[in-house]
Parts: structure tokens; sequence; C-alpha cells
């Protein structure tokens, strides 16, 4: 089992530091050590041990990482090599197949195609329909996780080998297949649990 792991935040938008310092209290949740750090260009994918996606407008994310082409296939590449991956949010949007929006239907927009889902965006309405709520999580242990949900997405479709952990009114707000976590939901915001899951996966490798 891995001891010391290397984590980078993509650098592109949403709440990176809020997911750098999650980080590091997962860490010491799992007993692990290592580096932490932004990264945005594909020299920064090289190393590493495992990459957070985080939240943001999913359509600007992927419009500047595919500005920078190395970036996108160097993602694609590392996660197909065993990298582990946890996207939130628009990272969740960016890992998937292929999504719609709830109110301007299909998008165009780049995927990494690297979690076999497709996803909803916006499922639960825009900026000001943003709310909080419980969750039962019994994949991270037991009591309820607070879940900030803003502009939030839904796994629509999901297919073999991507396992539920996670929903909210019988809609899926976050699943696990292979060395990928994602959550429509902010778990940097309030809970390190998911990121701790993250984290053992690395160990895994």
């Amino acid at each position: 089992m891995r001891n010391s792991v290397n984590i980078g935040v993509l650098g592109i938008q949403g709440d990176i530091e809020e997911n750098i310092s999650c980080t590091k209290f997962a860490m010491k949740r799992a007993r692990r050590r290592g580096e932490i750090k932004v990264v945005r260009y594909s020299e920064d994918i090289e190393n590493l041990d495992g990459l957070i996606i985080p939240g943001g407008e999913s359509t600007v994310m992927s419009s500047l990482i595919s500005v920078q082409e190395k970036v996108f296939q160097s993602i694609k590449r590392r996660i197909s090599e065993g990298m582990s991956v946890m996207g939130i949010c628009a990272g969740m949007i960016l890992l998937s197949r292929k999504a719609n929006d709830r109110v301007i239907g299909k998008t165009k927009q780049n995927f990494l195609s690297a979690l076999d889902i497709a996803v909803e965006r916006n499922a639960f309405g825009r900026q000001n329909d943003s709310f909080e709520t419980y969750l039962n999580v019994p994949l991270i242990g037991k009591g309820k996780i607070k879940a900030i949900f803003i502009r939030a997405p839904i796994v629509t479709e999901i297919g073999i080998g991507v396992d539920v952990i996670a929903k909210f009114n019988e809609k899926i707000v976050a699943v696990k297949q292979n060395n990928i976590v994602a959550t429509s939901f902010h778990p940097e915001l309030v809970d390190d649990r998911f990121h701790t899951l993250f984290i053992k996966g690395i160990s895994k490798i």
C-alpha cells in the first residue's frame, strides 16, 4: 500500500483552495503523506498519482482544457494508465461520455469519456436554486454527510462497472468506477470523507 502520493488539483476553475485544504485533512485521515499542488499544464499531469477536477462551468472548463490539447490528452491517457481522479460537479460532467442540459438540451463540449455515465446538467436549476441536504453514503462510513448542490448535475445513465454510491430523491448524485470517484455536490466545502475515499483508491495502485 502506497504511503506517499502526489495529488494535483486542476487549476482551471472552481474551489481550488478549498480542495487543497480538504485534501490535506483527507491525507491525515488516510494516514498518507505527499504533495498537493495546482496543475495547469500537460507536464504537470505526468507524475501525479491522483487528480481532482473541481467544480466550475463545465463548458468553459472543457474549452480551456481543449485550447491546450496536450492537457486534455494527458489527463485521458493518465486515467487509462490507472491515475486516480475525482470529479466534482463540473468535474463529473467532464469525466462523463455525454451530457444534456435541463434547459438547452444536448450540449456541445468535449468530454474525457473516462467515466461510463451520461449526465443532465443543471438538473436542480440554476445558481439561485442551490441547496443543502444530508445524504447517507455507506461507502464512506456511518453518519450522514452534508451535501451542497450548486447548479448540480445528476447521473441519468450508468454503464457496466459503475457503482452508485449516493442518491438524492432517487436521483444518482455520486458514483465510483475503478479509479474514478465523482460527485454532483461539493464535498470540499464541508466534509473530507469523499476525498479520503479518493486517496485510499490511490493507495491500491
